[in-house]
């Protein structure tokens, strides 16, 4: 029986890069297999859908894709396509969509022009002001749409041993740290390198580790949220490897190549995160650690090859768990594929769009606090 999907975006997110592990379709291909059947592909660039098309037209899953039409906008689909969709994923940039304004209401076409197709919406949900997004996510509770936000770190094969560990032992987390380094020499996208459309470096990219950090930590209590910078004008800031020309982007709008931010939760525990814009290649470096009375859990590169060190108590050395044949891609899309096809539910979604707006809001928050700081120290600079 055929499992019907709407791709939206036909760029890296849905289709792969060189960048990182994301490949949105290659996971519903093994996941699906011949049951896949991609309605349509939906970009404004259509010449670049057509590409991304031609391709997988001559790959092993061809069969996926024989009846796939290209359209650039929803209601063109909506009012072209004789089937009806089950799932959307919704891999384009963040400025399109997480709002009720119009030319930011993607999630809101979706669900007016096909009212019983769920939803897999990358994140972050936004770009623009939360206020908007917790309107969506009212209108979405409201027609009782089946939403997942990709969060993927939630379904980490090592995430859910923390949890385990922290719940068979009965922790109270003391305190979360996440640190992300960024392999930026072929990130090249403009828009991803001004904050005006991606929403800069925490909101788009460490918002996985904010996320993670609420995923262990709880509630944060946003007015703690502290942060410190170093931004592109500074000395420590200058990037010698990118492959692109950043005076393209204005000078208020350029990335801080280093955030620094801490804040508390409400329940009294202390949240870190450092994110860099330094490393050159492709290999980034990410760690999340968890600190509990008689514990430090350490997660090291839970996106590619994620390893768990764990310190217990009366044990001086550290226990090492790999888990080589993880994929949370693949399972944060067959959680969602499998919500669809099973009646009643089992309420398997790790990240829903309500708890990802309350992320968005805490990635804010950090942005908001390391701009006035890196305003606070010019004013500073231009008095001495």
């Amino acid at each position: 029986m055929s499992f019907n999907v709407l791709l939206i975006g036909a760029g890296e997110i849905n289709f792969g890069s060189v960048e990182g592990p994301w490949n949105h379709t290659l996971r519903l291909e093994r996941k699906l297999g011949s049951n896949l059947k991609v309605l349509c592909l939906i970009d404004p660039d259509t010449d670049r859908a057509a590409a991304q098309l031609k391709t997988k037209l001559s790959g092993p899953a061809a069969s996926a894709y024989a009846d796939c039409k290209i359209f650039s906008t929803v209601s063109e689909a909506a009012n072209a396509l004789p089937e009806t969709p089950q799932l959307a994923i919704v891999g384009v940039p963040p400025f399109v969509r997480g709002s009720d304004a119009p030319g930011s209401d993607l999630e809101l076409q979706l669900v007016r022009a096909f009212s019983s197709c769920a939803l897999f919406v990358e994140k972050p949900v936004s770009c623009g002001p939360a206020d908007a997004c917790w309107r969506v996510a009212a209108e979405l509770q409201k027609r009782q749409v089946l939403v997942t936000v990709g969060y993927m770190l939630r379904y980490s094969a090592a995430v859910q041993m923390m949890k385990r560990i922290i719940q068979e032992n009965n922790l109270i987390v003391m305190g979360t740290n996440a640190r992300y380094v960024m392999a930026y020499e072929y990130a090249r996208k403009l828009s991803w390198w001004n904050k005006a459309s991606s929403g800069g470096p925490i909101v788009e990219q460490a918002t996985h580790f904010c996320d993670l950090s609420r995923y262990f930590g709880g509630d944060v209590s946003l007015p703690s949220v502290t942060a410190h910078t170093v931004e592109h004008y500074e000395p420590p800031g200058h990037l010698k490897a990118q492959r692109f020309d950043e005076s393209l982007v204005p000078p208020e709008n350029r990335l801080p190549r280093l955030t620094n931010a801490s804040w508390k939760y409400t329940n009294g525990a202390v949240g870190s995160l450092t994110h860099v814009i330094a490393l050159h290649g492709t290999t980034y470096d990410t760690e999340f650690e968890i600190y509990a009375d008689g514990y430090r859990l350490k997660l090291m590169d839970p996106y590619n090859n994620p390893v768990l060190s764990v310190r217990r108590p009366g044990i001086e050395t550290e226990e090492i768990i790999h888990f080589p044949e993880d994929d949370p891609f693949y399972s944060e899309l067959s959680t969602i594929v499998d919500e669809v096809q099973q009646s009643p539910r089992r309420a398997a979604i790790l990240s829903t769009y309500q708890d990802a707006v309350k992320t968005y809001e805490f990635t804010w928050c950090i942005r908001r606090a390391g701009e006035h700081s890196a305003r606070t120290q010019q004013q500073s600079n231009a008095t001495k």
